[in-house]
């Protein structure tokens, strides 16, 4: 606009930055005098752009209200693709090719599933100590590798007494290995290192225990689609129905309506695999599918304060559509051991 002509907008923007100014402080954007500050998280964004928290940020800022002329936008200056904020055609394409691989390793060739587990839980090991390296915290690599394919493999040929050994062999080594470089803020980097040993391949080594026994593979097939109906029933429920949130602080975007379409659809989805595969009655199948809901919306929550605590948006961009590994291993992490349990008690193997 020409300097001489006068905005007609010039009013209406300054009461709208004394209004903003009010609540949250002094907001710039391209209109308002002084130094222009680029709009972003509340808190830093190291790794690439495609968590669920990013996805929340993003359709936060787009749904926030704009003044006169100016769209709603995502980062990029497009539309947002959708209430859920995240690239779906990415996200269920990689999405559906690891649960195909899983089930190939599952049920073409049982010892394959035992090198996903492995590589998944490397992969994690390594997304771990990267985002708590941000904190400061120098948690050994080398060993917490090492004794991550160790919890797999005895996992696979021993049992749970094994894998609590090599829980207690990897911290142990762990400690050894920080120690060679002084004892300055040893007890911070030990606390890192014994997180990541319990929090990967501790809990992702259940599921080479859920594996084990003949009927392995339809156990796995049933705690990993419980996950996947919960998933899903949560996002459904949550982008028609979702009104009241459920932990605003962690994740502004989950509601208490999608936690309850998680349930639902976990429930009754599981019932009917645990029937049919496992000959598991529709009951007890109800409450084993409720309850990996509630474990899954739980590790996802834990994995969001976590992130939010250290200050990281997604823990890597290895997945597109995903973010991080762990992304999509949050609520597996808790659902595996809680189903190795569940599935004990109600159709004990053999």
């Amino acid at each position: 606009m020409p300097a001489e002509e006068p905005d007609p907008y010039a009013a209406y923007r300054r009461r709208e930055e004394a209004q903003r100014a009010t609540e949250t402080g002094p907001n710039w954007d391209a209109f308002a005098p002084g130094p222009p500050q680029p709009s972003g998280p509340p808190w830093a964004a190291p790794t690439a752009a495609t968590s669920t928290s990013q996805a929340e940020w993003e359709l936060t800022e787009a749904e926030r209200p704009r003044g006169p002329g100016r769209r709603r936008a995502g980062r990029d200056g497009k539309p947002p693709a959708g209430r859920a904020g995240r690239n779906l055609p990415a996200a269920i394409g990689v999405g559906t090719g690891l649960v195909l691989i899983v089930l190939a390793s599952l049920f073409l060739w049982k010892p394959a599933f035992l090198g996903v587990i492995a590589l998944a839980t490397c992969g994690g090991i390594w997304e771990m100590a990267r985002a708590l390296r941000t904190t400061g915290a120098r948690p050994p690599l080398i060993p917490l590798l090492a004794g991550g394919l160790l919890m797999t493999g005895v996992a696979w040929y021993g049992s749970t007494d094994a894998l609590e050994l090599g829980l207690l062999v990897t911290v142990l080594a762990a400690v050894l290995w920080r120690l060679a470089d002084g004892v300055a803020d040893l007890k911070r980097d030990v606390a890192a290192a014994a997180l990541i040993a319990v929090y990967v391949p501790f809990l992702l080594s259940f599921g080479v225990l859920l594996a084990r026994p003949e009927d392995g593979p339809e156990r796995v097939f049933i705690a990993l689609l419980a996950v996947v109906f919960s998933d899903t029933g949560g996002y459904a429920a949550g982008v028609f129905l979702g009104k009241h949130p459920m932990a605003p602080t962690i994740s502004p975007k989950k509601s208490w309506e999608g936690f309850g379409g998680s349930v639902v659809a976990s429930a009754v989805g599981s019932s009917v695999l645990a029937y049919l595969l496992l000959d598991v009655p529709f009951y007890w199948g109800l409450l084993f599918g409720a309850a990996i809901s509630v474990v899954a919306v739980l590790g996802d929550l834990a994995e969001s304060m976590l992130k939010r605590d250290i200050g990281i948006k997604d823990m890597s961009n290895l997945l597109p559509g995903h973010g991080g590994l762990m992304d999509r291993l949050d609520s597996i992490l808790f659902a595996v051991p809680t189903a190795f349990l569940l599935l004990s008690l109600i159709a004990p193997p053999g």
